[in-house]
């Protein structure tokens, strides 16, 4: 089972000065900067998603500046993101359209002689259909469940999404054998899935691709899964696009899955409310933990806003900032006991987290006993330290502090190896249940 990252730019400068929290004066972004398998050494996935989407055009519209979106078609999609295949060889090249940036369009901006066209500028190794986005899912395959003109969309975005599929698999063949079209199934139910990937089997698609998940529960995407399975058989590949669930893959190990993308690792570093960094347990699983969130108190909207109506001063929001920086890291060094060091992170959380020191609510009193339970539990645990890849290695302590982008993403490359080596613990678990069945 392969995985696959989803980029979307990012990278990380790795001359960033933690101390003065800058980046040196000559930098330039992208050419200067790191992207995970530059800042590990290594690629913590088998493979990366660039969706169409993200890259924009020559009149912008993705996150690519212009000069970007150009340079990505002019070298390909292995130079840009400098992730060529004979430093990792072996490994998947794979675009789609975005659909989720367009789902509100009444039918998708691109054409397929269009996406083909992207995919050999790109030179993908593979590409897929161009879909439309239907959200709306029933286990039971009960259609009365929507409302007519409901139902009536959702068939229209099908047949959309099919036709797409069909035109898409002959104007690929001109890309080469280098080249693997994938189909891409939309549905509103496990049959109207299933039939769909049989419809893409029949156009002479040998790997498929699942949208629309990225919403579903873990049990509705199995059941919507093993439709499928059912339908196409175990000759043909599956991937999940946007699989918002990766963390329950070992559950999934049944479905022959081929492949999956996704972003959840790198994300939650920065995203999720408490559960920003990925550790390994030693009897398997991840354990995660809350990043110490310390922002800067000059840029900062919620504490400028403090300040600005005289609740705090700046000098004494920045103060505090200090104090509880200089604590993780004395604490870091063996320098400071864990009590000290919460207290002074404490006294930046209350203006950050509540807005004042004291006077607090009953709610307020739990949201607060409830952050520093968290923040004793990382530093009494101390998961960095025991972490040996490069990041964790050369950050230390600064990566488990939540704090601009480049504290943030770095926390999300580690967080990116980790689930490599969570996936391949499964892996050879499995391999290991087979071995004994035989």
């Amino acid at each position: 089972m392969k995985f696959i990252f989803a980029d979307s730019l990012d990278y990380v400068d790795p001359r960033y000065d933690f101390t003065s929290d800058r980046s040196p004066p000559d930098r330039e972004p992208y050419w200067d900067d790191s992207f995970p398998h530059e800042l590990l050494g290594y690629a913590p996935y088998d493979g990366i998603l660039v969706s169409r989407a993200i890259v924009g055009g020559s009149q912008g519209g993705g996150k690519y500046s212009e000069s970007q979106a150009m340079r990505f078609r002019r070298v390909g999609a292995r130079e840009f993101l400098r992730f060529r295949e004979e430093d990792y060889p072996g490994s998947l090249m794979l675009g789609d359209s975005g659909a989720f940036s367009y789902h509100r369009l009444e039918h998708p901006p691109y054409s397929a002689e269009e996406m083909v066209d992207f995919y050999g500028d790109g030179r993908f190794t593979h590409g897929c259909s161009i879909d439309h986005v239907i959200f709306d899912f029933v286990e039971d395959d009960d259609d009365e469940a929507f409302e007519p003109a409901q139902l009536e969309e959702n068939r229209r975005r099908f047949e959309i999404t099919s036709t797409n599929a069909e035109e898409f698999h002959r104007e690929s063949k001109r890309l080469g054998n280098s080249f693997t079209p994938m189909g891409v199934v939309q549905g509103w139910s496990p049959k109207s899935m299933a039939e769909a990937a049989l419809r893409l089997k029949k156009m002479g698609y040998t790997y498929i691709a699942i949208g629309g998940m990225v919403p579903l529960r873990a049990p509705q995407i199995k059941t919507a899964l093993e439709a499928i399975r059912a339908s196409v058989g175990d000759e043909i590949g599956i991937h999940i696009l946007g699989f918002a669930k990766a963390e329950e893959i070992a559950s999934f190990r049944y479905l022959n899955i081929t492949s999956f993308d996704t972003t959840s690792p790198l994300i939650r570093a920065f995203k999720d409310s408490n559960r920003n960094y990925y550790a390994l347990k030693p009897e398997g699983g991840l354990e995660y933990y809350s990043a110490i969130r310390i922002p800067q108190a000059i840029e900062n909207s919620g504490l400028k806003n403090l300040a600005k109506q005289g609740i705090y001063s700046q000098e004494d929001l920045q103060a505090r900032e200090a104090r509880a920086l200089k604590a993780l890291r004395a604490f870091d060094r063996g320098e400071v006991g864990e009590e000290e060091t919460l207290d002074a992170v404490m006294a930046y959380t209350a203006p950050l987290a509540i807005g004042r020191d004291h006077g607090h609510s009953p709610s307020e009193t739990r949201k607060l006993d409830g952050l520093r339970d968290r923040y004793e539990q990382t530093l009494r645990d101390r998961p960095w330290k025991s972490c040996n890849c490069d990041v964790c290695s050369q950050v230390g302590v600064e990566v488990i502090i939540f704090r601009a982008s480049n504290r943030n993403k770095r926390r999300g490359v580690h967080n990116l190896q980790a689930y490599r080596k969570h996936l391949g613990r499964i892996e050879k678990a499995r391999k290991h249940v087979e071995e004994v069945q035989v």
